[in-house]
């Protein structure tokens, strides 16, 4: 129903596409995350920060970086990491470059989760 606000609609047959996409996303995610939990008592927020800091020079990226890779905010992160760096995965410390920002490290204990629970997640 198209008025003069709005130029553009999705057809009724892209409107079932992507309500099927975002379904078929939301049960996939739920599944993953279950079988991660399971398997290792991570979440599937908590295995990504992970991923991303495995990847990253020095195990190490800025809190701001690692929002923005995550497209989450940075209220979000800070919660999960916090968790993260509780279970003595991660630490966060004043960024060595410049002391502005915050850097999340990757603990050896987050690293050796990582590689446990990584087969899992490729199984799941």
């Amino acid at each position: 129903m198209p008025t003069e606000e709005f130029d553009r609609w999705l057809t009724a047959s892209q409107q079932v596409d992507w309500r099927a996409y975002l379904e078929g996303n939301s049960i996939l995610w739920g599944a993953l995350n279950v079988d991660l939990i399971e398997a290792c008592g991570l979440s599937m927020s908590e295995y990504e920060i992970l991923v991303r800091l495995s990847e990253a020079p020095e195990h190490t990226l800025r809190m701001s970086v690692l929002a923005d890779y995550l497209a989450q905010s940075r209220s979000r992160i800070s919660h999960t990491v916090q968790r993260l760096e509780r279970r003595q995965l991660v630490v966060r410390r004043p960024s060595a470059r410049d002391r502005r920002g915050i850097d999340c490290i990757m603990s050896a204990a987050g690293y050796a989760l990582l590689k446990h629970a990584a087969p899992m997640h490729v199984e799941s």
